[in-house]
């Protein structure tokens, strides 16, 4: 009996990066939080940078991935191939490390953040909570072969923070408008998830039967013609943002405040 390929490997990006960046657009929101954590860092290790997204335009970055057809989209000069768990830099490196939205993909957590410790001073990883009590429709409603999946894959952020020695931990509602097509990214757009482009840039959608896929999906469509989906969800269409787990976690040390020339 076969399983599913894992939704982090390298292969599955080589498969879903494609086109990748017309649904993964950086949202300002997400990037000022990001850019905030990683003030002061001259020079920046992207881990698991996929298209670049969040980089903060004022240090020097190198985008470090395991897929070549996800560094293939980055536009930057210092693109290296490589996975989480054993970086090929010295010791103390760079200022700071990141890793957005990637530790789940990783096949040793512990051991790369352990990496991410020992190349940089100061460590800025986003991730989700699995232990997050508001559920997604998306995955109550439609799709719940998710939260098996996604729950294996996701470590509890508490476990995350221990690991990385975190200082800080801010949480991350999500606008209703949010431009980066992460998984809750369209909890007030529905529809969007009706598009393959978008759920081809979600590394869960991506790795599930397509056949248990569109099945959802029909029921979806039909949920939205008769008006039944709004009828479930008028409370949320009457907010902003939702909060549906996404942490951003700090360690490491303080680094001096840029001075911005000009």
């Amino acid at each position: 009996m076969s399983s599913l390929p894992s939704a982090g490997s390298p292969a599955v990006y080589d498969r879903i990066g494609l086109g990748y960046r017309e649904v993964r657009r950086p949202d300002p929101r997400l990037a000022a939080l990001i850019h905030d954590a990683l003030d002061g860092a001259r020079t920046v290790v992207n881990v698991g940078a996929g298209a670049g997204s969040y980089e903060p335009p004022d240090a020097e970055v190198t985008a470090v991935d395991p897929s070549r057809v996800m560094l293939d989209q980055h536009p930057g000069a210092h693109r290296v191939q490589a996975g989480a768990e054993n970086l090929p830099f010295g010791s103390g490196a760079f200022d700071a490390a990141m890793a957005i939205m990637t530790v789940h993909h990783w096949s040793d957590l512990h051991r790369g953040i352990r990496e991410l410790r020992r190349v940089a001073r100061r460590q800025v990883v986003l991730t989700w909570d699995p232990g997050h009590e508001r559920e997604l429709w998306l995955v109550s409603e439609y799709l719940p072969e998710i939260r098996n999946l996604d729950h294996a894959r996701f470590t509890p952020v508490a476990e995350v923070a221990g690991s990385l020695g975190a200082h800080t931990v801010r949480s991350f509602p999500v606008p209703h408008d949010f431009s980066d097509g992460f998984q809750a990214a369209f909890w007030r757009r529905p529809e969007q998830y009706l598009d393959p482009i978008v759920r081809r840039a979600s590394s869960t959608l991506a790795v599930l039967p397509s056949g248990v896929v569109e099945r959802a999906m029909h029921r979806l469509r039909g949920d939205l013609a008769s008006g039944e989906w709004q009828r479930r969800h008028a409370d949320l269409l009457a907010e902003d943002t939702a909060d549906y787990g996404y942490r951003l976690l700090i360690a490491g040390e303080d680094l001096p405040a840029r001075t911005i020339a000009g």
